[in-house]
C-alpha cells in the first residue's frame, strides 16, 4: 500500500513508521523537520510540511491509500487545543481534498468511558498537564462522527501507552470501541509498539470503518 503518515518522528509516528515499513509499504514520512527521521529505507519518502497548511498537505498526500496522523500538536504546548484542532482539521481537509478515501487517525484515551457516561478525561484523576490535549482529541472524534465524505477510524490506545511499558512488540491485543480493555489486573495497558500492530492490522484489513476503537492487553 502507498501511506502517507503524518507525524512520522514522534513517540508514536517513530515507531508506526518503523512497523509500516517492516510490513512492506511504501511510507511518504511527513514531519516538520526532516532531520528527526534519521531511517533511511528504500520504500521511505521524508518530506516537510507544516501541517496547518491544508493546500500544500493536500499536494502530498495525494495518490495514497490511506493517510494515517499520528499528529500531536506537543504536550507541552500552552495553546495544544487549539492548535491540535488547527492541524487536525487541515489534515481531514487535506485527505478531502487530495481525494484519498482512508483517514486513520491516533486519537487519545481521555474519551473512552470509564463508566456509562463518564469518559476519563472528566474524572478528578486525570492529570491536568494531559487535559487540554486528551480533551482536543475527544472533540475531534465527535466531530469526525459526524464526517461522511471520508471513511475514518480513530484509535485510542490503552490507558497506559507510555515510555515507561516494556512490553515491546508481541503482536498480540485485544480490541474494544468505547470503554478501556481491562487485563485480570485492572490495567488498561498497551506498549507502543504493539499499538502500532494494531493500527496497521486495521490499515490493512479494516474492521473499524467510521468506528473509534481501543486496545490493550
Amino acid at each position: 500500500m502507498k501511506l502517507t503518515l503524518i507525524g512520522a518522528s514522534g513517540f508514536v509516528g517513530s515507531h508506526l513508521l518503523q512497523e509500516a515499513l517492516d510490513r512492506g509499504h511504501k511510507v511518504t514520512a511527513i514531519v516538520r523537520n526532516t532531520e528527526k527521521i534519521k531511517l533511511h529505507h528504500p520504500h521511505l519518502t521524508v518530506k516537510a510540511c507544516d501541517v496547518m497548511d491544508a493546500a500544500a498537505l493536500a499536494s502530498l498526500v495525494a495518490g495514497s491509500d490511506i493517510v494515517v496522523s499520528a499528529y500531536n500538536s506537543g504536550w507541552t504546548n500552552p495553546n495544544i487545543y487549539p492548535d491540535y484542532m488547527k492541524g487536525a482539521n487541515a489534515i481531514l481537509q487535506a485527505t478531502r481534498e487530495a481525494g484519498v478515501n482512508r483517514l486513520l487517525v491516533v486519537g487519545g484515551a481521555g474519551s473512552l468511558e470509564i463508566k456509562p457516561g463518564h469518559q476519563l478525561v472528566d474524572s478528578p484523576e486525570f492529570p491536568a498537564a494531559f487535559k487540554g490535549g486528551a480533551s482536543a482529541a475527544r472533540d475531534f472524534l465527535d466531530q469526525l462522527k459526524k464526517e461522511n465524505d471520508i471513511d475514518w477510524t480513530l484509535i485510542s490506545p490503552a490507558i497506559e501507552m507510555n515510555p515507561t511499558v516494556k512490553t515491546g512488540r508481541t503482536g498480540k491485543y485485544r480490541t474494544g470501541l468505547d470503554q478501556p480493555v481491562f487485563n485480570d489486573q485492572h490495567h488498561s495497558i498497551i506498549s507502543v509498539e504493539d499499538l502500532c500492530v494494531a493500527i496497521m492490522d486495521e490499515v490493512e484489513a479494516p474492521k473499524f470503518s467510521r468506528k473509534r476503537f481501543t486496545v490493550g492487553y
